[in-house]
């Protein structure tokens, strides 16, 4: 008879194989089991019940509030509500749009942002400044005054050959302030990878060009991963605001229909809207964020 071990440590002294390497787990590792599986349990139950008394209490507040009828009048009435819908949705297609084209710009400008400020040697101390200069000052200024200059100011410039389309210019209104944010992320990820990769590289025989690219970015851009996607979730939030410059999106379109009817429904159904476009995004960050660190803690490549 065979000691059986597991990956996750030792196994019990009782757990064996017989010749046939039938697995026979000892009655000490079934007790165990089975207490891990009732506590799992009763801690299920007792969540449920928690989020269940807790959300009956909520709504006892809500209902009974003295402004609750006229509340429910102006934000919860069913039938705007089947009347913003279609539109609604018909706009957040503008926004998928702007989040996919946005989205893929900021990752190239932000890469670029962040291998000029961390370009070695004197010669290379203007990029540098400019790189670092361009994320203080689009970090700094606030995303709806970047919107406004950006989709406000230029048409006003009447330049030659340059549009004039608020979903175009909110876009690069979208992409310029991102990439300030997603280029610091791309800095602390090359910055956390050891000098010693690097300097393995170029005993290889790589070149610095090489370096950077075939070993320092990858391990990079993995470590990343997970605020990489927190900034892609606030990026879908914020492709609402291209509303200010008159771009039907799906704020936009909630926005006409409380204008005609003084009913503030299509905005419930607009926030509604967008947070089920966000929790899919979010529990994905979860995910690779939750998957990572398991690997981390077992030695693995993070």
């Amino acid at each position: 008879m065979t000691v059986v071990k597991e990956e996750s440590g030792q196994d019990d002294p009782g757990d064996i194989r017989d010749g046939h390497d039938a697995y026979v787990p000892s009655q000490r590792r079934i007790e165990r089991e089975a207490y891990k599986r009732a506590r799992a349990r009763r801690a299920t139950a007792i969540a449920a019940l928690s989020t269940l008394g807790t959300g009956a209490l909520l709504y006892l507040i809500v209902v009974n509030a003295p402004g609750w009828p006229r509340t429910r009048e102006t934000f919860f009435d069913w039938g705007y509500a089947r009347e913003a819908f279609p539109q609604v949705l018909e706009g957040l297609w503008l926004n998928v749009r702007l989040l996919l084209v946005c989205g893929a710009a900021v990752l190239v400008l932000g890469m670029l942002i962040a291998i000029a400020r961390t370009l070695p040697g004197p010669v290379f101390f203007p990029v540098r400044a400019l790189a670092a200069a361009y994320t203080d000052f689009f970090r700094g200024l606030p995303l709806i005054i970047t919107l406004m200059i950006v989709v406000l100011g230029v048409p006003a410039l009447r330049l030659q050959g340059v549009t004039v389309d608020p979903v175009l210019l909110g876009g690069t209104a979208l992409t310029l302030t991102y990439s300030a944010y997603v280029a610091e992320v791309f800095r602390a990820g090359i910055e956390s990878v050891h000098p010693s990769q690097r300097a393995a590289a170029r005993s290889l025989g790589l070149t610095n060009r090489q370096a950077l690219r075939h070993v320092v970015l990858p391990q990079a851009v993995r470590r990343q991963v997970p605020p990489l996607l927190n900034d892609l979730v606030s990026l879908q939030k914020d492709t609402g605001l291209v509303s200010i410059g008159g771009a039907v999106d799906a704020v936009r379109a909630a926005d006409i229909i409380v204008g005609r009817s003084l009913n503030y429904t299509p905005y419930i159904v607009a926030g509604l809207v967008f947070v089920a476009l966000t929790i899919p995004m979010t529990r994905f960050t979860d995910w690779v964020t939750a998957r990572m660190d398991r690997r981390r803690a077992q030695g693995g490549t993070p």
